[in-house]
């Protein structure tokens, strides 16, 4: 049996990065991982999700260079299977390149599935390991809902091992992932439908940037149906016949099940230790990361923190507060607000903040908003439109949040995320030299608050 200060159960972004820094203030770390290291992000999730993104964008932009820009330009043929292939290299090589993090910080890495046998012991491969602190970082697993022919569709664990690009697209689900596929496909030339239970997707993002990019996508010819979905699944000779709660069927080539993830706890043994696990099996954790039974830890999307919070930065944030807490001597707690985020949708969206909905609820706001055609679209004749928003708490002047719907959201969002970390104030926005032409120019000069 080996010792060690502490075990982690699960080597993606949050369970790589808590065992290299607590290995680096001197604790005896191991790590088990059963699958590629990297976890969701690097293998089935943000990573190959952006680079199929930046595929599906160069469809458009060869349009327009031809019809704005003086360009003699044709569509030239696109091949899927290229892409993937690409796309599997790099991933490949960032497998290696968090095996050699590991390797360089002195953390001992047990290639397997872990399990808990009591409060201080986990077994992997047969070999049981005592250790003084566990963590679990095993992350989601998507969830598929229980309807017939459910079987013939995929999630986004398949999604990006393809070996075709679907002709025909039916994306069942209305969140990140969900509208994210719906671009990629459609961008790359697929028919594309996506329906939501509800009556707008992306549920908790603020709903001037819903309606617009449900507009946006609408006018790129993106089939949406909102508060409909699927009842059943079958065969069609190679297709697949999707039937609707309204009762009109569908005939696609591929389904894909964006319809929510589930805490990875199934198997795992925790309850071997007595860890108490909430809804869906998520791990019940407390302000510092612990569960119910003492020396247990548990971060990321494993964990019962709001869904919204399922996002790889938070992971790392709270390794770090954990390994800093526990080997560090400098007790840290987590911190949640004003955590930025994007979703590369096309056109995308960054968000800081509360939303105008949320801060209705504790603030008399101002909403500060504009939507005007980008610089580059008066040639090309395109129809899109950028949005821009400020929230601001009308008693202390402090900019409450900030949303945006356009190229490179995510990239603008995040500088204005610092200006929110700092407390920053409509005035001191109002002070800052915009820069001439740039879309992020327009969150400086806005000026009279839209009617409430």
């Amino acid at each position: 049996m080996s010792d060690f200060d502490l075990f982690v159960i699960g080597a993606g972004s949050g369970g790589v990065r808590a065992s290299r820094v607590s290995a680096s203030l001197g604790a005896r770390v191991a790590v088990a991982e059963e699958r590629a290291l990297g976890g969701t992000c690097v293998n089935v999730g943000c990573i190959p999700k952006k680079l199929l993104v930046y595929a599906s964008h160069f469809r458009d932009e060869v349009e327009d260079a031809r019809l704005g820009y003086g360009w003699d330009a044709t569509l030239p043929d696109f091949d899927w299977p290229t892409l993937i292939a690409k796309k599997n290299a790099e991933i490949e090589r960032l497998n290696g390149i968090y095996g050699g993090l590991l390797d360089n910080a002195g953390v001992t890495f047990l290639p397997g599935r872990a399990h808990v046998e009591d409060a201080h012991t986990v077994s992997v491969g047969g070999e049981r390991h005592h250790a003084e602190r566990i963590l679990v970082a095993t992350g989601s697993w998507p969830f598929v809902p229980d309807i017939p022919g459910r079987e013939l569709g995929i999630t986004s664990n398949d999604a990006f091992y393809l070996d075709q690009l679907p002709e025909r697209v039916l994306v069942v689900g209305g969140g990140y992932i969900g509208v994210e596929f719906a671009g990629i496909w459609h961008g790359m030339g697929s028919r594309v439908t996506q329906l939501y239970r509800g009556p707008l997707f992306l549920r908790g993002f603020d709903d001037d940037l819903r309606r617009g990019l449900a507009e946006e996508m609408r006018g790129r010819g993106v089939d949406l149906r909102f508060d409909t979905n699927v009842t059943a699944l079958a065969k069609n000779g190679e297709a697949i016949r999707a039937t609707l709660t309204d009762g009109s069927e569908l005939e696609v080539d591929q389904v894909l099940f964006a319809t929510g993830r589930r805490a990875l706890t199934e198997g795992l043994g925790l309850e071997n230790a007595g860890v108490e696990l909430g809804v869906h099996g998520a791990v019940a954790i407390d302000s510092e990361l612990r569960t119910n039974v003492p020396h247990i830890y548990a971060l990321g999307d494993v964990t019962d923190h709001p869904r919204s919070m399922d996002l790889t930065p938070v992971a790392i944030h709270e390794a770090m507060c954990f390994a800093e807490s526990q080997f560090g001597g400098t007790p840290r707690k987590p911190d949640y607000e004003g955590v930025p985020c994007a979703v590369f949708s096309q056109p995308s969206l960054g968000t800081v903040g509360l939303s105008e909905a949320e801060a209705r609820e504790r603030y008399d706001v101002e909403i500060y908003r504009s939507s005007f055609r980008p610089l580059k679209h008066t040639l090309t004749g395109r129809p899109e439109k950028t949005l821009m928003k400020l929230v601001v708490d009308r008693a202390s002047d402090r900019v409450l949040g900030v949303h945006m719907m356009g190229p490179e959201a995510g990239e603008i969002i995040q500088g204005f995320a610092v200006a929110l970390q700092c407390g920053a104030t409509k005035t001191q926005f109002d002070a800052t030299v915009g820069i001439h032409p740039t879309s992020a120019e327009e969150l400086v000069t806005l000026r009279e608050p839209v009617a409430s």
